[in-house]
């Protein structure tokens, strides 16, 4: 009898089976082979599931962001005001239990910007939309509370891409440290600036 194999749990091991690798040597420095002893399987089968070793990158990210929504969305429902939720909605590019992510995000970046890829890009546009949807409600919904002026809804696509681009910036040079002290001093400014009295 065959043996019926789930194709997208198995493209999922091995992605997850190849995390510590990619995060101890970085995607550049591994090969496909190593990628498959480390999975435990044959080179061919790596390929059977994934056209190159940047796939395996792409659907880490896919993993671990699925899994960071999830943690977001909790830790988000137990705060209370706007600026508590800013706060937790930045907590990404700084938290300890993001590390790992962030570490692959980077290399998923690198890769997107270096080699773009349609599914790569489209990936991101939608992960980008969705997060920003989400941050968008927060302040819909700071605005309806009373917390915040209407007009921090005309800043919203800019106040969502600071926290991306520094830490961008910080880690181009290399003062990734500093991120959550520059991101709660820009929350706070946002709050001086646009919470009703």
């Amino acid at each position: 009898m065959a043996i019926i194999v789930d194709k997208e749990q198995k493209r999922r091991d091995i992605a997850l089976s190849c995390k510590m690798l990619i995060l101890e040597k970085g995607i550049n420095n591994i090969t496909v082979s190593e990628a498959a002893k480390t999975a435990g399987i044959g080179k061919g089968t790596v390929y059977e599931y994934f056209k190159n070793k940047d796939e395996i990158v792409f659907e880490l990210v896919n993993i671990l962001m699925l899994e960071h929504s999830k943690k977001l969305k909790e830790q988000l429902e137990k705060k209370n005001s706007t600026k508590e939720k800013m706060r937790a909605f930045s907590t990404f590019f700084y938290s300890q239990e993001e590390k790992e992510l962030r570490s692959l995000y980077k290399e998923f970046i690198s890769l997107s910007l270096s080699m773009p890829k349609s599914e790569m890009m489209e990936f991101h546009a939608q992960c980008t939309q969705s997060y920003f949807g989400w941050f968008e409600e927060i302040l819909k919904e700071g605005v309806k509370k009373g917390e915040l002026k209407p007009q921090v809804l005309q800043l919203a696509k800019g106040l969502f891409v600071v926290g991306e681009g520094m830490f961008v910036q910080n880690s181009v040079i290399g003062k990734e440290g500093n991120i959550e002290e520059d991101l709660n001093n820009f929350i706070d400014a946002v709050f001086t600036l646009l919470e009703l009295q």
